[in-house]
């Protein structure tokens, strides 16, 4: 797999190796392909381009190359990249989704574009529909080539233990802009064929229309720099029919697999049309619900892994605890979905009761809260109710958010048709000041 130094450094390209270097520095998983663009440009004839880009494969593969880097103890990388290569070459290929920020499917110009592909090494393409997720499906020339060299260079960084991911600096700012939602029950039957009381529409249409109106709303509302996005569980309806602690029957309209595949693609859309506004965003998703569980948390964890390759300044936190918290300023965010995975049958109810704010109190307490902020806030879904409470107690205010989704039949049924929607805040974060907008489908 390594080269000596001779095939490398006595090459008539060995003369281009500091902005070789240069490059990958920027992008350490950046394609041959595209080094070999920047370095001669575009214009240059093709047949040249192929020729660098060959010779950028063999020196990445060089001792030369992991020299350069700082890499060691080439024989054990050689074992593992050779180990999941195998792996790889059997599992089947990841998809790409051809959809835009926008919904529409992208042309193979925009898409090789977004995805960072070498569109002057495509040798054919067709667009598939057919699949949940619309993708398109490559032959590049030299195919095998290109896709080994990647493969190795992208795993020889995994196991030198350098990061694939080069995250942006928050930015210091006197604001930060907030979005909560919660409770999606992605994969919900709400209308019953059309017998509901009220029958919804919940399907991918009409939740991607949702996706983009609070996108679109985010961006007028945007005032600071930096954005959080907290997403406070029940994301996914259930598995198989049922919740995932089992035994609550629920009206679905999607497969397991058409859930995955719709949500994910909701959530990557959502990340990707907030990217462009802001320097830095990071997500928060509750993983313990009584709806998702660990459904969710499968979603969730594909959902970070894709963002932190495609999205520099966008990072993901998945909480996995019952209730967690995070700081901002002197404000300190704590946000939990109401009912767990597991025990709370009842969970946290909308209106504060006596037991419930000495639940809270114990968490602020044990995890020194109350020592480290200034003013605190408790923020919940799982109720689908809207109600700001700042006077149950004096330590921390509690706020209940109403869901995204419509309500099912079941809450149609038994209270009333509900309403929807996500909720905006404004925080200044050294003052003790949340500016807080309610917005509904």
């Amino acid at each position: 797999m390594y080269m000596d130094e001779s095939g490398i450094s006595n090459s008539q390209w060995y003369a281009f190796k500091s902005e070789i270097d240069a490059e990958i520095r920027k992008d350490s998983i950046a394609s041959n392909a595209k080094i070999a663009d920047i370095v001669l440009g575009k214009d240059t004839v093709f047949s040249v381009r192929e020729q660098l880009r060959k010779y950028i494969g063999r020196y990445r593969k060089s001792n030369i190359f992991n020299e350069t880097f700082g890499y060691k103890d080439k024989e054990s990388v050689k074992k593992k990249v050779s180990s999941v290569k195998k792996k790889v070459s059997k599992e089947k290929p990841f998809i790409i989704s051809s959809w835009n920020a926008k919904g529409y499917n992208m042309g193979i110009d925009e898409y090789c574009e977004f995805y960072n592909l070498p569109r002057g090494d495509i040798k054919s393409y067709k667009l598939v529909t057919h699949t949940g997720t619309p993708y398109y499906n490559i032959q590049f020339k030299e195919n095998r080539e290109i896709e080994t060299e990647d493969i190795e260079v992208i795993l020889n960084r995994v196991f030198a233990n350098e990061s694939l991911v080069k995250k942006s600096i928050i930015p210091e700012c006197d604001t930060t802009d907030r979005l909560i939602y919660t409770d999606v029950h992605t994969g919900m039957d709400a209308s019953r064929n059309g017998l509901a009381l009220y029958s919804a529409e919940w399907n991918e249409k009409e939740l991607n229309r949702r996706i983009d109106l609070m996108i679109n709303t985010m961006i007028k509302e945007k005032r600071s720099d930096v954005l959080v996005v907290d997403e406070l569980g029940d994301y996914m309806d259930g598995w198989d029919g049922e919740t995932t602690r089992g035994g609550h029957k629920l009206p679905q309209n999607m497969t397991n697999e058409e859930a995955y595949d719709v949500g994910l693609s909701a959530k990557v859309k959502l990340a990707i049309g907030l990217s462009k506004h802001w320097k830095h965003i990071t997500f928060n998703n509750i993983n313990d619900d009584n709806h998702a569980g660990a459904f969710g948390y499968t979603v969730n964890s594909a959902f970070k892994r894709i963002v932190d390759v495609q999205l520099e300044n966008v990072e993901v936190v998945n909480h996995r605890k019952f209730i967690s918290h995070y700081d901002i300023g002197r404000h300190c965010f704590v946000i939990t979905h109401g009912k767990d995975s597991r025990n709370l049958k009842f969970g946290l109810k909308p209106k504060l009761d006596p037991k419930q704010i000495e639940t809270i109190d114990q968490y602020l307490k044990n995890n020194d809260i109350y020592k480290n902020a200034d003013y605190i806030e408790i923020a919940k879904g799982d109720s689908h109710q809207f109600l700001l409470d700042i006077s149950s107690s004096d330590d921390f205010e509690y706020l209940n958010l109403m869901a995204f989704s419509p309500s099912s039949e079941w809450v149609q049924t038994n209270f009333k048709r509900g309403r929807s929607g996500f909720y905006i805040q404004r925080i200044h974060n050294e003052l003790n000041r949340k500016d807080g907008t309610p917005f509904w489908f």
